[in-house]
């Protein structure tokens, strides 16, 4: 069975996906890419669309793509058991829990970053939304604070962070068709946790900020 999902997982994203975001979308990018070339690694994004997932996992080789995870809300996609098996199977989501939870051992609350931490000691590639659920097509809202917490706690793992514009527009919150849209792509060099939590999450802000300037400048050759 583990074959079978990886086969279809591989069928998905090379022959379904990687067309949609090249010939239907398309991507501009508007700096030199960088990518993690192993695990472990957290690529960071902004949120606006489904598709976000789609166009980064597209970006990777596809020898890396049974170690990619996107980190995605247990309570969305978890809600039935076909939505969980293609999100899981398929899409292999890494499935959080976006409200604490309790330990019903201990009695106390859980961490809610132990799978993330689990997966990368396993050198798997994340894919991190760090504002936490989609906004409003082509706006970025406030980050949460649990990228900054990931980060501390796995200090020597590379954070690539990663700029979208565009796909709020093809694919928008709420909507199921999908309209050709070109899709701009900005990329970091990666960052690494230094000092302590609070700068390196007002760094991450900086990058985005820097990023989201990139789009608006000609582009790169």
């Amino acid at each position: 069975m583990k074959y079978i999902n990886h086969t279809l997982r591989l069928f998905f994203f090379v022959v379904i996906v990687r067309p949609i975001v090249k010939l239907i979308i398309g991507l501009n990018f508007r700096n030199k890419p960088e990518l993690p070339t192993e695990g472990p690694a957290i690529i960071v994004a902004n949120h606006n669309s489904h598709l976000d997932t789609m166009v980064l996992m597209s970006l990777m080789p596809i020898r890396l793509l049974k170690h990619v995870q996107p980190v995605a809300a247990a309570d969305y996609f978890l809600s039935n058991p076909i939505k969980a098996w293609f999100a899981t199977k398929i899409i292999g989501i890494l499935p959080i829990a976006r409200q604490r939870q309790i330990d019903k051992v201990t009695g106390k609350p859980s961490d809610p970053l132990k799978d993330c931490k689990d997966a990368l000691a396993d050198n798997k590639i994340l894919i991190f939304f760090p504002e936490g659920s989609r906004g409003d097509p082509e706006s970025m809202t406030d980050f949460k604070f649990g990228i900054a917490k990931l980060a501390s706690e796995c200090p020597n793992i590379p954070v690539y962070p990663i700029y979208m514009h565009g796909l709020g527009k093809a694919l928008p919150k709420g909507q199921f068709i999908l309209v050709p849209f070109f899709c701009d792509v900005a990329f970091s060099a990666p960052l690494y946790f230094t000092e302590n939590k609070q700068c390196f999450y007002e760094q991450l802000k900086i990058t985005f900020e820097e990023l989201k300037e990139t789009v608006k400048a000609p582009a790169w050759d």
